[in-house]
């Protein structure tokens, strides 16, 4: 939604309609394939263990009807209700989480990597929807999610990560887990994040995306940021991950709706 904001002088309900409906669908359907193809794993792990098909309360058949119909519906809304190329996004979106990153969490940490590209789709998608067209605006919105999901992410596995290794999934940067060279690796994208959340008041030449507020407050949570994942670095502790990760919780959806806000 904020993508589209971004994108548009002027809402029009059914479009942004259209979108949100679009991109459920889309999200429940990549959703259905990965704990259909998950099934086993997620009996292992305490986090996932009380799921429709662990539990048997769903059989594979269901789950695989509501996932294609879901996929093929949220697809056929994006591409003929707005526009091609929001329909070819979110194929891309859901071929890639599904047949990408999900058969290669149990091989590979590098599954956090090809992740991040369905899951940075999102804001591009929304921009897209409005402009009906691709550019260099959209790729900077996701960039910055692109970046913002390493420390989000591994956060994340830091505090489960114990219950991932139960199912055999390595989901840190380094297979030794909770380490130092693993803290040293959130810090960095960390770091690399403040960067990336400037470049929508930077690049465009004739007309910078966001204005000075938004820049600043990009910073500033940049900082914050930097601080608890710092934090995490000297400590090692699984009460400083969950600071963080609850950070990034907050970071993403204020630095977007700052962008839309300071975009008026």
């Amino acid at each position: 939604m904020l993508g589209y904001f971004m994108a548009v002088d002027q809402v029009v309900w059914m479009d942004l309609g259209a979108l949100i409906l679009g991109g459920f669908l889309l999200t429940g359907s990549s959703n259905s394939f990965n704990q259909i193809w998950e099934r086993e794993t997620d009996r292992m792990m305490d986090r996932t263990a009380m799921r429709p098909l662990p539990q048997g309360r769903m059989q594979i058949i269901e789950a695989l009807i509501a996932g294609t119909t879901a996929g093929i519906a949220g697809i056929a809304i994006l591409w003929f209700v707005l526009n091609p190329l929001s329909g070819v996004l979110g194929t891309i979106a859901l071929f890639s989480y599904v047949f990408l990153y999900t058969p290669l969490k149990p091989i590979s940490s590098l599954s956090v990597f090809v992740g991040a590209f369905p899951g940075a789709i999102p804001p591009m998608l929304g921009y897209v929807a409005g402009s009906g067209h691709f550019g260099l605006e959209p790729g900077l919105l996701f960039a910055v999610q692109f970046m913002w999901q390493f420390p989000h992410f591994w956060a994340i596995a830091w505090v489960a990560d114990d219950d991932y290794r139960k199912a055999g999934f390595f989901m840190l940067p380094f297979k030794e887990g909770r380490s130092k060279r693993s803290a040293f690796q959130i810090l960095m994208y960390s770091v690399f994040l403040i960067p990336v959340s400037m470049l929508p008041w930077m690049l465009p030449a004739k007309q910078p995306m966001v204005g000075n507020i938004a820049m600043i407050t990009s910073v500033a949570l940049g900082l914050w940021f930097v601080y608890l994942a710092y934090k995490l670095y000297q400590n090692l502790q699984i009460k400083d991950a969950k600071r963080l990760m609850f950070a990034s919780f907050l970071y993403l959806p204020v630095v977007q709706l700052i962008y839309v806000i300071d975009k008026f």
